[in-house]
């Protein structure tokens, strides 16, 4: 289990007394690695007793042309690069800020699949 909690050190290396323990809402998640393939999207419950849909694998995007202004969905092919992690490229992971390789052309992710359950993207100027 992941714990995003106050660390049991000082920055000088020095011990921390903790005044408390744990809480639950300082629980943390595994990273969704969204990857190319047929759309699966799961639903984790959030604080506050939202949703929040996390995709987990998508294989359409939805494509703005900035040059025509118009959107379309389209048929996500490959991931080209990733900043994140040029080990996403090979295992074909998305994330935001990802070029992937779509029907219409090269498009980068602008938005967070793992957190919103879908891909946006925009088109690049060829």
């Amino acid at each position: 289990m992941r714990w995003q909690g106050k660390s049991g050190r000082k920055v000088t290396g020095g011990r921390l007394a903790p005044a408390r323990g744990k809480r639950k809402y300082e629980i943390g998640r595994d990273s969704a690695d969204t990857v190319i393939g047929p759309g699966k999207v799961k639903s984790i419950e959030i604080m506050g007793g939202g949703h929040k849909l996390r995709a987990l694998k998508y294989d359409v995007a939805t494509v703005a042309d900035p040059v025509t202004g118009k959107t379309k969905r389209g048929k996500i092919e490959t991931s080209v690069s990733n900043p994140a992690n040029l080990n996403y490229v090979r295992r074909n992971i998305i994330t935001k800020g990802a070029i992937i390789k779509t029907e219409f052309g090269e498009a980068r992710v602008t938005n967070r699949p793992g957190q919103d359950g879908v891909v946006n993207a925009v088109l690049l100027s060829q």
